[in-house]
This record gives structure tokens, sequence and C-alpha cells, in this order.
């Protein structure tokens, strides 16, 4: 089990890699204007519209199999233990134990008077 996590991990970094550079390779939106005013970077690797096609292609493959890896690593690390009633914060919270007389101590009557602004 530990050689498959570890194969993913391995599948996960890669394909967080991949897609950092595909996305850096990519030009922005403004980029044409500026080889329509002879720019040189129009003749490119994959010509003026197919290195936009190719790249987001291939960004989107990176980031599915960046994101079903991720979901393999949450699945394979969490340890579901079926509980009764159980939330998140079942193991921390606590009740407090109950009073063994069950009687409301008596609250003094003049108390009250106490607090009260004379005439």
């Amino acid at each position: 089990m530990e050689i498959f996590k570890s194969v993913i991990q391995v599948l996960n970094v890669l394909s967080a890699l991949v897609v950092i550079v595909l996305v850096l390779l990519q030009h922005g939106k403004g980029a044409d204007m500026g080889a329509a005013f002879g720019g040189g970077s129009a003749g490119s690797l994959f010509g003026a519209t197919g290195s936009a096609n190719f790249l987001s292609r291939a960004t989107a493959v990176g980031a599915t199999i960046f994101f079903c890896t991720l979901l393999a690593l949450v699945k394979i690390d969490t340890n579901v233990v079926a509980t009764s009633g159980g939330g998140v914060m079942s193991d921390v919270v606590k009740t407090a134990p109950a009073t063994t007389s069950g009687q409301v101590p008596a609250v003094p009557v003049d108390q009250g008077k106490q607090n009260s602004i004379p005439d």
C-alpha cells in the first residue's frame, strides 16, 4: 500500500509541475495585439493558433491528472471509522457530569435590594 501511495505522490508532484510549466508557456490575450504590430512571437513552434489549442488542452489534461491523484491521496490517507452519531468534534467535546442532588442552589431574598437605587 505504501508503494502505491508513493507512486501516486510522485504523479501528483509531476502533474503539478507540468501544469505550472504549461501555464507559464501560454501567452495572454494581449500578446496577439503585439504580434499584429510586428512582434516576433507570431511564428511560434506550433503556429499562430495551434499553440493556444495544444497548450490549453495539455493544461486541462495535466490539471485533470493532478486533481485525480489528489483525490486518490485523500482517499488513501483518510481513515473513516463508522461511529453512531459521531461528528467532527465527537472525540474532543466532553459532556459535563450531572449533579447528584438535582437541586438548584437557593438565591438570597435580599440580593435584588442590594443593587437597587435608594429613593
